[in-house]
């Protein structure tokens, strides 16, 4: 398994695009802020904030492009989502700021408090830079929140057995989810 910090999320996106797709549906496993939004439960990120430190984040190092990023999350594929979701019998709470820490350690029960104090819903490592170089290479982009955890300090001790153990029980809702949403998106009924 490779470590959130060490994930080559450029070569994960050129990939993606080189294969010709212009669509990416991720899972980010993650550790919720939000009282209204429990361990267990599936969400849709909406905006995020990175607190990210040491990764390469722009296929643009030596080119001026400013990327928009005021929507980095496509709006019509969460929708399909939400549908897809709707049609499953699945509770899916849209709208979450996704905060993305670097990793590979959990955050401080301090680091917790201002990432909530700043808007953040969920915490997780792996959002960004892919979002952003997502929306770079102009795919759209959608994330799937499985809250595996309650983030620190709103539990005694968060641990990566626990985060494993719920990610494992959601996961068959998950997968029934992103496929019922894939085959909207690509015009196929049930």
């Amino acid at each position: 398994m490779i470590p959130p910090h060490a994930i080559n999320y450029r070569a994960n996106i050129a990939g993606v695009e080189q294969l010709g797709a212009r669509e990416v549906i991720a899972t980010s496993a993650v550790g919720s802020m939000n009282r209204e939004f429990g361990v267990g439960e599936i969400g849709l990120a909406d905006q995020f904030l990175d607190f990210t430190k040491m990764r390469q984040t722009t296929f643009f190092e030596k080119e001026v492009i400013h990327t928009d990023m005021t929507r980095p999350y496509s709006g019509r594929i969460n929708g399909e989502l939400l549908s897809a979701a709707e049609g499953l019998g699945l509770k899916v709470r849209p709208g979450l700021v996704y905060v993305c820490a670097e990793g590979p350690r959990f955050e401080t029960a301090a680091e917790i408090r201002m990432y909530k104090a700043m808007g953040g819903d969920v915490v997780g490592m792996t959002g960004v830079p892919e979002v952003v170089l997502a929306n770079e290479k102009r795919l759209e982009y959608a994330s799937v929140l499985i809250a595996t955890n309650w983030a620190a300090g709103l539990q005694d001790r968060v641990s990566q057995e626990e985060v494993v153990e719920v990610m494992r029980g959601t996961g068959s809702a998950v997968k029934r989810l992103i496929e019922t949403a894939v085959r909207a998106l690509r015009g196929e009924s049930d």
